[in-house]
């Protein structure tokens, strides 16, 4: 009976999504009526004579609103599967996706791309590398005291991690040019999916749906984990390593 109320609260939730999303394609500056989106995609599946009209729609749903919207589907399922699992591994329906300070690091890496280069490969190469330093940095500080439960002094090495990189965040506001890096470094830790194209979507979806993957592999091993750590070990569970991937996989 629960497996199949879970069945009906996925299949709900993905109608909704589906309806959500073709909402977001039609609704905009320049609305698209739905007979116009249907016509629209009839011409790209199966070809026809083209208009003005169709070139147009083009360049507002390939271009600006379907990686927009793609984009924002892969976020928003990448931070509920990293939340979800960090939440099972923790034991607390309140942990969140940053716990270990992976969100401070990165944002600490990007604004020192800023910086110190106007490439935005290098941004986002920095974002990456002291993202998973700042998590680093809470499981170092969480195995360096014995005998304590292993997921309160993780949590504290992530409290840690996260006060320590954004004070290094401060320190880089702090320097940075007040008339042109400043307000790109605030700019980009607002967040925003302007920028977004196909071809970058295509590119990030590529490690958020493996470690997302993963994550769902591991699903069985997390309900088992909620339970706490000596009644996993019991029953033949392997936590360090378990808690090993999580990490890295939510981190990634």
């Amino acid at each position: 009976m629960n497996r199949i109320k879970s069945i009906g609260w996925i299949g709900g939730a993905s109608v909704l999504l589906i309806l959500v999303a073709t909402l977001s394609l039609l609704w905009g500056q320049y609305p698209i009526d739905f007979h116009t989106l249907l016509g629209y995609l009839q011409f790209k599946l199966f070809g026809g004579t083209g208009n003005e009209t169709y070139a147009l729609l083009d360049n507002i749903i390939l271009q600006i609103r379907l990686p927009r919207i793609l984009l924002a589907i892969l976020i928003g399922a990448a931070l509920a599967t990293s939340g979800a699992a960090f939440q099972a591994m923790f034991v607390n329906p309140l942990v969140s996706p940053g716990i270990l300070g992976v969100l401070a690091g990165a944002s600490f890496g990007a604004a020192l791309g800023m910086l110190i280069s106007e490439q935005w490969y290098i941004v986002q190469i920095l974002a990456f590398i002291f993202g998973f330093v700042a998590v680093g940095v809470a499981v170092l500080i969480g195995s360096m005291v014995t005998n304590s439960r292993s997921t309160i002094m993780l949590v504290l090495g992530g409290v840690i991690s996260g006060s320590l990189f954004t004070a290094l965040l401060s320190i880089i506001k702090y320097v940075a040019d007040p008339y042109s890096t400043l307000p790109a470094i605030v700019y980009w830790l607002m967040g925003s999916l302007t920028m977004a194209d196909l071809n970058g979507v295509l590119y990030v979806s590529i490690p958020m749906i493996l470690s997302i993957i993963g994550m769902i592999l591991l699903s069985k091993y997390f309900d088992l984990l909620s339970l706490g750590d000596e009644e996993a070990k019991a029953l033949g569970v392997n936590v360090p390593l378990i808690r090993f991937l999580a990490i890295i996989l939510a981190t990634l």
